[in-house]
């Protein structure tokens, strides 16, 4: 995966290397963090368009996030999307869950996933949050998982 920031610089280290460069510079500013991991995705003509997320929360002083745009091609149902767009930010939860512990830093994974069973995203709410509790992390979904419903969709 190519990371980059909000603002379009490319992050050159592995993005494992570039969380804990992060996280050493907001303690060393006196911040506590809180990470929270989010994907969210768009078709468009026939392309499925993912974007996941790495957005640290200063404690009552903003945040920044990282990037990561990915496409993939063919057709895909709106519940297997969902549960790409899952899979996408466990996959980067897990990479970096040691390195979060070590550094007492508390992770989340949002799903971009309605919690309201009149939304066809509902279908997938269940998988999802097996899936995410399953491999031992806090889950949120919406109207609570801003990094995937806002940050995440923003960046698409």
């Amino acid at each position: 995966m190519n990371w980059r920031r909000l603002n379009g610089q490319k992050i050159e280290l592995p993005i494992k290397d570039a969380v804990e460069e992060a996280i050493a510079r907001e303690k060393k500013n006196g911040h506590r963090l809180k990470v929270c991991i989010g994907s969210d995705s768009q078709v468009r003509n026939g392309v499925v368009e993912f974007a996941t997320v790495i957005v640290f929360l200063r404690e009552k002083k903003g945040g920044f996030m990282f990037i990561s745009n990915s496409r993939e091609y063919g057709k895909m149902g709106l519940r297997e999307r969902m549960i790409t767009e899952v899979a996408k930010s466990v996959e980067v939860a897990y990479a970096l869950c040691d390195l979060l512990d070590k550094h007492e830093v508390a992770l989340e994974v949002h799903a971009d996933i309605n919690t309201d069973p009149h939304f066809q995203s509902n279908t997938a709410l269940k998988e999802a949050m097996g899936y995410i509790l399953g491999m031992g992390f806090v889950f949120k979904a919406k109207p609570n998982a801003f990094a995937s419903s806002s940050c995440a969709d923003k960046v698409v």
